[in-house]
């Protein structure tokens, strides 16, 4: 309702305003706070502060509208409700807590919603949305002193009202193991293990932190290195996290049912292993280097730093940003041995387990109790360190084009541009995807890529993966379906030791069938889990249903039965062929000297195999005819309907693929046409979106929805009808300016991080027209016209080709 108007400002024009001014405005509401934040060129900081303020300050809750709204936030309640992992933490809180709120479902129930007056609301708007409990943080490429005095002309006259604070009752003291076994219509099992810890200002909470970086963080984890390694899981983390109040402490993973117990006893042993003998000094590095990294990731883009700033406020102050990273940074194996002996009991332990209808045991207490009191697994062994590979540095003729360092080497081009901000560096090796996987092997490349990652010469996979962790970063296989690769964000100054470990996994992976094969397991438990995705999945039917069962139209992880089908041979013969046989780029952004990082990474990458520069990929037709529909549809056990549509579009190199975003702009987002029709006037859904998606051999118009099962007719006929208009009328001189002005906000906005800089860079080179699409592309934007939008939707969305992609709610028939 924040955003839903002011005695000035009628419904959307907050939404509309922001994205003319080029920014994009959200919220959310954690346990402890609720945020509300814009990000947009910085020239527009005074537009924000005055639409923010006037929204805070004066938003006018029309009970009719609070009516539309309440139905969108039922919907919003049943997707999380139809999402499995969210179910399992947030019943570990209720589980864990007796008497804190923590233990409610926080988005709310669905009766309980649907009950809100606005009176209800207005009593908490106004006494809570008041100065004493307001927090405003203003970060970017602006002068502190001129903010100061616009953030005062906006908020000076503020009545002053004290607010009304209402702590959570005290949790008891107890010592019980806990445990709660849910069912549903899943693919694979979620379980979640925690315990309750200590707040924030707890001298034990920065112990604790590093304690779940040792534990789960990166694949130089304990629990990796014994679970995941081993297939025993998909996924598995820790996290310490701690609102205000309390913390609590958790490892979730992600797993084959029948896993389950398997996994609590490795959790249960590396657990009582920290307990007992603490991380070693090199163990506890690598989760400091990691934390570290983390900490100045958080703060590298605006909104992070401004959270953080807000955060550390509202607990007592901004230096205790500063404290918390000088005690991560000298935090020894004792602190961390101690508190994990305080706090991880496995007296205390309790677990959630969201396990699929008929498969996999319960849970209860006892079996808990009993596996955490069991004696200790032997423990993997320590991973040797890998040999210190070939590097010098090489002086390399270089130019710079577009603000790019650009270097060719015989065998491999080098990029680097700076990005200071944060003392981080993103690093990659990758080469474009010139042929999809061969028929009935989709996978093969995600296979290779992520086996390479297991285990190079002279190193295995937690040899490998220790020591870039040690440097910060954490080995990142990437197989997309245009491009391939290997990446690593770390601390800047570990540049050249960093990328001496990258090329060795790229040129000499070991492909030991052991790990391939606990790869491929992983994989396929992945694949069957994408079904369970309302989001991703109807997205995935969809462009099956476009392409059939080839490139664009089988997802890059592989399908279970392809997955199966992949042998060794054709693993090697993929990264010989597709890999190392085609001309890699190496790509660095981040805080270093450019040409002294090109010398360096020159003289890591010098002598690769000369290669030419490869060749454009052959594009790619639909499989659906003209004036046709293609559907996949499943049916599950949810409490939603979703459902993608996917028109053919213009692909990456197309020139009209700038009013394709465009078109996506006008449609999509706060204040966007059709979340303004489906959304706001006819409150179908929490989630509606239109995007442009582009590929190098294929593009499309997509648009998505998941709204109550039996409201899916009106919502595709509504839908539709829209996108027809599209087809048929040019956009409005406002919208084509809103969608126009956000864009090129968005494209000096989406530069905030070096990931996402490096990102741009790579795309451009490698599917694009060059570097030269870097220099402005606000400038391909602000040359579409209205025409130019209405003829890319008539070509995409009154062709009559339509693939739908559906998850249909609603108990399946036996």
């Amino acid at each position: 309702m924040f955003f839903k108007g002011t005695p000035t400002r009628g419904v959307g024009a907050v939404a509309r305003e922001t994205r003319a001014a080029g920014g994009y405005l959200n919220a959310s509401t954690s346990y402890d706070r609720t945020e509300y934040y814009v990000v947009l060129p910085a020239r527009n900081l005074a537009t924000a502060l005055d639409i923010q303020a006037d929204a805070l300050r004066r938003s006018v809750l029309d009970a009719d509208e609070l009516a539309r709204e309440l139905q969108v936030i039922i919907q919003e309640a049943r997707r999380k409700r139809d999402t499995a992992g969210a179910v399992a933490y947030e019943t570990l809180h209720e589980v864990m807590y007796d008497a804190h709120r923590m233990r409610r479902w926080r988005i709310g129930h669905e009766a309980a919603l649907a009950g809100f007056t606005r009176d209800d609301l207005l009593g908490y708007y106004t006494s809570r949305y008041v100065p004493a409990r307001t927090i405003v943080a203003i970060v970017g490429d602006v002068d502190e002193e001129e903010a100061l005095a616009l953030g005062r002309r906006m908020y000076g006259d503020w009545p002053v009202a004290e607010g009304a604070v209402d702590r959570s009752p005290d949790e008891p003291a107890r010592r019980d193991v806990r445990a709660r076994t849910l069912r549903g219509d899943v693919a694979q099992a979620d379980l979640v293990v925690g315990w309750r810890t200590v707040p924030p200002l707890d001298p034990d909470a920065i112990p604790l932190e590093a304690a779940a970086a040792v534990l789960g963080a990166g694949r130089g984890s304990w629990l990796y290195r014994r679970l995941r390694d081993s297939g025993t899981v998909t996924s598995i983390a820790a996290h310490s996290y701690a609102p205000t109040e309390l913390g609590t402490f958790s490892v979730a993973a992600e797993l084959e049912p029948d896993q389950v117990d398997a996994a609590l006893h490795g959790i249960a042993a590396e657990v009582a292993r920290l307990r007992a003998e603490g991380p070693a000094p090199d163990d506890l590095a690598r989760a400091v280097s990691l934390l570290q990294a983390r900490w100045a990731r958080r703060l590298e883009p605006m909104e992070g730093r401004a959270s953080a700033l807000a955060a550390a406020e509202a607990l007592g102050g901004v230096e205790l940003l500063d404290r918390d990273f000088a005690a991560l940074s000298a935090v020894s194996p004792a602190a961390v041995r101690a508190a994990a002996a305080r706090w991880l009991d496995p007296g205390s332990v309790s677990a959630v387990v969201y396990l699929p209808e008929g498969r996999g045991a319960d849970l209860d207490a006892g079996r808990l109790a009993a596996i955490f009191g069991a004696p200790p697994a032997p423990v993997p062994g320590r991973p040797a360190a890998p040999p210190a590979a070939a590097r010098s540095l090489r002086r390399v003729a270089a130019a710079d084009r577009f603000g790019v360092r650009v270097a060719a080497l015989d065998g491999a081009d080098i990029l680097v541009r700076r990005k200071p901000g944060v003392p981080l560096v993103t690093l990659g090796i990758y080469v474009p995807r010139i042929e999809p996987d061969p028929p009935g092997l989709a996978g093969l490349g995600a296979l290779a890529v992520r086996s390479a990652a297991r285990g190079a010469v002279g190193a295995d996979g937690a040899a490998l993966a220790f020591a870039f962790e040690v440097l910060g970063g954490t080995l990142s296989p990437a197989a997309g379906a245009d491009s391939a690769g290997l990446g690593v964000s770390l601390l800047a100054d570990r540049l050249a030791d960093a990328a001496a470990l990258l090329r060795l996994v790229f040129t000499e992976p070991r492909f030991e069938p052991e790990a391939v094969e606990a790869e491929r397991r992983t994989l396929i438990n992945e694949a069957e889990q994408a079904a369970d995705d309302m989001f991703r999945y109807p997205f995935q039917l969809a462009y099956a249903a476009a392409f059939g069962e080839r490139s664009y139209g089988v997802p890059v992880g592989g399908l279970p039965h392809t997955l199966r089908a992949i042998t060794l041979a054709d693993i090697r013969g993929w990264h010989e062929r597709s890999l190392t046989g085609i001309r890699p780029v190496v790509i660095a952004v981040g805080d270093v000297d450019p040409a002294r990082a090109a010398d360096a990474l020159a003289g890591v990458f010098d002598g690769l195999p000369s290669r030419p520069v490869p060749p454009r990929a052959a594009p790619l037709d639909w499989i659906v005819e003209h004036g046709q529909t293609a559907e996949r549809a499943v049916t599950r056990d949810r409490a939603q309907t979703a459902f993608a549509m996917a028109f053919p579009g213009p692909a990456r190199r197309d020139p009209a693929r700038w009013a394709a975003e465009v078109w996506a702009a006008v449609a999509s987002g706060l204040g966007g046409r059709l979340f303004d029709a489906l959304r706001e006037q006819r409150s179908l859904a929490y989630t509606v979106l239109a995007s442009a998606w582009q590929r190098a051999r294929a593009g499309a118009l997509v648009t998505y929805i998941a709204t109550a099962p039996e409201r899916e007719e009106e919502a595709r006929a509504a839908m539709l009808a829209e996108l027809a208009i599209f087809a048929a009328e040019r956009a409005s001189d406002a919208e084509l300016a809103q969608a126009i002005e956000y864009l090129a906000g968005q494209s000096e906005v989406e530069r905030q991080s070096g990931a996402a800089v490096a990102g741009e860079i790579l795309d451009a080179w490698l599917l694009g027209d060059g570097l030269e699409e870097t220099a402005d592309p606000a400038a391909a934007f602000r040359a579409v016209t209205a025409e130019q939008v209405r003829a890319v939707a008539e070509a995409s969305l009154g062709g009559g080709r339509r693939a739908e992609g559906v998850i249909r709610g609603g108990r399946p028939a036996d």
